[in-house]
């Protein structure tokens, strides 16, 4: 049938990415205030009307992905760029989708602009009439009063986008998704120079997850993948300060870029002795804390950022296995916040503790360490204090750069499919959404074990014919 041929899978897919863009124009994520005749809340019949034709769109976007890897984890070849462009097309005029992170980001660039504390108080700040108001009216709660958890060089980005727009909802949100096609491209020139074929491009840029919520959702979570994943691959070819450089320019868009400073250490380190070992775990981490300096110096916003990295935190997301089981354990005991917080240190401890053991493993040469640096992202956020569904992808496309065909690739890409379902178009999280989101996971990985990709087929052999 053509719908599990190569062309089939990439106008299905397409077609699954426009009814998720204009089912978004009725349930997504709307801004309160500026968004025109095109990005107003509906009434309450078109809204679901809306969020079931982006919930079938994702599901048709979901099929056609996974089908697409099968084949080309039995050999397809094929223009997978083409086919990631039918993809990304429908999305780049759509309204924000499943986040209203966004709007956050405007505002935090608009009080850069206006000389407020972006570390020190949050959007709320921002007065009617003030550059930026629009934006901060559709914060979500929980974000309205939390000081920016980001670095500097994206707070820039964020402002500079403000004063081009003058802060106006439509054109400031289509400023960010430029900056997210950005990102994307980086991600794409990164897995290609790791040797990445096509299967890699399907694991960390077709995903649907990458899809919904960097392109249509604009997490600056993409472009500290980029930066990150462009630096590590400069490292590999021995420009390792290069490599610092841009891995320092991810970290000051979100710090937990910074775990691939110690892999970028172990490629310095290895085969140099002590002495090796000294230079790697010292100057690439100088080299990204010059980076940070700089920028910091350069936003005007001083170097809050250190103390912000724990503001998210505070807010509880289902998600955080550590935040889950603290919330538990203190509700049993009968003193929550305090057993809460000593799980979600016992849970960062963990993190710390496997991402060495995965340093040290390649140093000593039993692991890649591009891919210890994949599953150390992976491990971060298992165990983290709080976890969004696009936190996956931090590590899944490092992994997906050298190891999609492996078993950890194939989980990762079940995982993907599942979270997708995990927040509705509006960026809500309803208990459906958890209910579909299981369910694909355990369908997935019930596949896994009966089908599992392995190595022995190359990317690079002779096209199947289904694919055709």
């Amino acid at each position: 049938m053509w719908s599990f041929s190569a062309s089939g899978c990439r106008w299905l897919g397409a077609g699954g990415s426009l009814a998720v863009a204009v089912g978004g124009y009725a349930a997504g994520t709307l801004p309160v205030l500026g968004g025109g005749p095109l990005w107003q809340p509906h009434g309450s019949a078109l809204t679901v009307a809306g969020a079931v034709l982006a919930y079938l769109g994702l599901t048709l976007l979901v099929a056609a992905w996974w089908r697409y890897g099968v084949l080309l984890a039995r050999g397809l070849r094929d223009g997978v760029l083409a086919t990631l462009a039918c993809w990304t097309a429908p999305l780049l005029l759509a309204p924000p989708l499943h986040s209203a992170d966004v709007y956050s980001y405007i505002a935090q660039g608009a009080m850069v602009l206006s000389g407020h504390d972006v570390y020190g108080a949050g959007p709320s700040v921002l007065a009617p009439g003030d550059l930026g108001a629009d934006a901060a009216a559709s914060v979500g709660g929980n974000w309205t009063d939390t000081p920016a958890p980001y670095g500097p060089a994206f707070l820039l980005l964020a402002a500079a986008v403000a004063k081009a727009t003058g802060g106006a909802i439509v054109p400031a949100v289509l400023g960010m998704r430029l900056i997210a096609l950005g990102a994307l491209a980086l991600i794409v020139w990164a897995v290609r120079g790791f040797g990445g074929g096509g299967g890699a491009l399907w694991l960390a840029a077709l995903n649907p997850l990458f899809l919904v919520h960097v392109v249509g959702g604009m997490h600056n979570d993409g472009l500290m993948i980029g930066l990150m994943l462009g630096g590590v691959l400069l490292a590999t070819r021995g420009r390792w300060v290069l490599g610092s450089v841009l891995v320092g320019l991810a970290v000051m868009v979100k710090s937990p870029a910074a775990v691939a400073l110690l892999f970028i250490g172990v490629m310095v380190a290895r085969g140099g002795g002590v002495r090796g070992l000294v230079k790697g775990l010292v100057l690439p981490g100088a080299v990204a804390g010059a980076v940070a300096a700089g920028a910091s110096v350069l936003a005007g916003t001083g170097f809050g950022w250190l103390r912000t990295q724990g503001v998210a935190a505070a807010i509880h997301t289902p998600l955080s296995v550590t935040s889950d089981l603290g919330l538990g354990l203190g509700l049993l005991l009968g003193d929550p916040d305090p057993v809460k917080a000593v799980v979600q240190k016992l849970g960062l401890a963990l993190a710390l503790a496997v991402i060495a053991a995965l340093a040290w493993r390649a140093y000593r040469g039993r692991l890649d360490p591009v891919l210890g640096l994949g599953l150390s992202l992976v491990a971060l956020v298992v165990l983290s204090p709080m976890v969004q569904p696009w936190y996956l992808l931090w590590g899944t496309a490092v992994v997906a750069a050298v190891a999609w065909r492996g078993r950890v690739g194939q989980v990762l890409a079940v995982a993907s499919a599942a979270l997708v379902y995990e927040t509705q178009p509006s960026g809500h999280t309803p208990w459906y959404g958890f209910a579909l989101a299981g369910a694909v996971l355990l369908a997935g990985l019930s596949w896994v074990r009966r089908e599992p990709w392995g190595s022995g087929t190359s990317e690079d052999a002779a096209p199947v014919a289904a694919g055709r």
